[in-house]
């Protein structure tokens, strides 16, 4: 039911959001002339459907004869579905009508974001100058650590006194409460001490290969205990690798500061 609901809520929107567009086609036109169809007098502009087969088409749908047939079929449903609803009177609940703006807002921005990378398209050189940023701030080294999480501090001390008797690591891994790893010896596999959180990291930077802590190390989580299995050299991703990323970073910057400039600007009470 839950589904059904947000279903219905995100087909009502919509065909809402795209009202507007309807109605201004049909006004151009004098009414029914470039639709796909009309419905009780409306007209669906063709426009609206060749939108729907272009964003259908852009995740890998086909363009034959069915698929439009589908499109106009769907197409029919929701202004049936709107024409209905405002017999009813639904388009005039405040709930709806908040919906209907968020919707439209959604529009706008999605559009003005488009419309904003394509004024501002971004160069391999501030690609690459962010490449090289990333690459002096990211870590050298990655380690395969094992840990062992307990609550109190006494019993992660005890488990050090085990280990220095001749204790497993893997067998006292089992009295670990983190459920990811205690069936697994304790491994957390490979990665760099950025991943961690700061006291966690800190005290694997300082362990040599095969070498455990001597003391608990607390986190917000409990304490550990933390043996470092073995390190590598960790190389960074090559530039063509990550450049799609690469660019949605930089655009996202360039947009938040845009947004900031805008704030500035505006008189906000």
């Amino acid at each position: 039911m839950h589904n059904l609901s947000k279903l219905a809520g995100a087909m009502l929107i919509g065909a809402l959001i795209s009202w507007p567009a309807t109605a201004a086609e049909k006004a151009k036109s004098g009414g029914t002339a470039g639709a796909v169809a009309t419905v009780n007098g409306v007209a669906i502009s063709q426009k609206v459907a060749d939108a729907v087969l272009a964003a259908q088409k852009a995740r890998g749908a086909p363009d034959t004869p069915e698929v439009r047939k589908n499109i106009r079929e769907q197409l029919i449903t929701r202004e049936l579905l709107v024409q209905e609803a405002k017999k009813l009177g639904i388009d005039k609940r405040p709930e709806v009508v908040f919906q209907i703006e968020q919707g439209r807002q959604e529009v706008y921005i999605g559009a003005f974001v488009m419309d904003f990378a394509k004024k501002n398209p971004i160069s391999d050189e501030q690609l690459k100058a962010q490449y090289d940023r990333m690459k002096s701030q990211a870590p050298t080294t990655e380690y395969k650590v094992r840990h062992i999480l307990v609550e109190r501090e006494d019993d992660a001390k005890t488990i050090i006194a085990n280990l220095k008797k001749g204790g497993k690591f893997d067998e006292l891994a089992k009295q670990s409460k983190d459920p990811g790893s205690k069936d697994k010896g304790g491994d957390l596999g490979w990665s760099s001490t950025a991943n961690y959180v700061k006291p966690f990291g800190d005290a694997v930077a300082g362990l040599a290969k095969g070498k455990y802590t001597e003391t608990p190390v607390k986190t917000d989580f409990g304490y550990h205990v933390i043996l470092v299995e073995d390190s590598r050299p960790l190389t960074p991703p090559p530039f063509e690798q990550i450049k799609p990323q690469l660019t949605q970073r930089v655009q996202e910057e360039l947009l938040q500061k845009y947004v900031a400039e805008l704030r500035s600007k505006a008189k906000i009470d």
